[in-house]
């Protein structure tokens, strides 16, 4: 039986997820970023050089909207190969030994990044219970928690998938940003 439905399926899915990513990120982070710079120009120029009186709590809510961009950027990282690798010893390995040290450090990956993931969730569960809220405005940091615990888990996928192409074709097809997004 073959399995080149499953790998119809499989593509799919990656293409899916490619502009789930791409969208997010243009959306999302792209409203984060406009609001963190309107946000600090109008209160650094306007509020507190022009008029003596900074809003109280926007540290707070620049914090939260960079913890929201890092966590926007996360599996749109991993998914272009943004991320660092370091292969210097690849080229001295046979094309079969660096084929499965990649598989074996991306399965790690994957396991160690399941297992953030988790926890971050689990933080998030207990962030009002121990009182996690940001320093002014007491904001709580449970939702913060549960969007980068879904971030390190789609990261996990993302390795998962990378580990499924490098099977089936023996390299990994990254999203590139300079695709039409339609």
């Amino acid at each position: 039986m073959s399995d080149k439905p499953f790998s119809k399926i499989v593509l799919i899915f990656i293409s899916a997820l490619d502009q789930f990513l791409k969208w997010t990120a243009l959306i999302c982070g792209g409203a984060t970023l406009t609001f963190m710079t309107g946000f600090s120009v109008w209160n650094v120029l306007i509020m507190r050089k022009a008029l003596n009186a900074p809003i109280t709590g926007a540290e707070d809510l620049l914090i939260l909207a960079l913890v929201t961009i890092v966590a926007l950027s996360i599996p749109l990282g991993a998914r272009t190969g943004a991320h660092i690798e370091i292969e210097i010893l690849e080229s001295r390995m046979s094309v079969l030994f660096a084929k499965w040290s990649i598989i074996f450090i991306k399965a790690l990956g994957a396991t160690m990044l399941g297992l953030m993931g988790w926890r971050l969730w689990h933080a998030g569960g207990t962030a009002s219970k121990f009182g996690e809220t940001t320093q002014q405005l007491l904001i709580s940091f449970e939702p913060f928690y549960y969007l980068l615990s879904v971030s390190t888990l789609i990261y996990a996928l993302v390795l998962v998938l990378d580990i499924w192409q490098i099977i089936q074709a023996q390299k990994e097809n990254q999203l590139q940003i300079g695709e039409k997004l339609l």
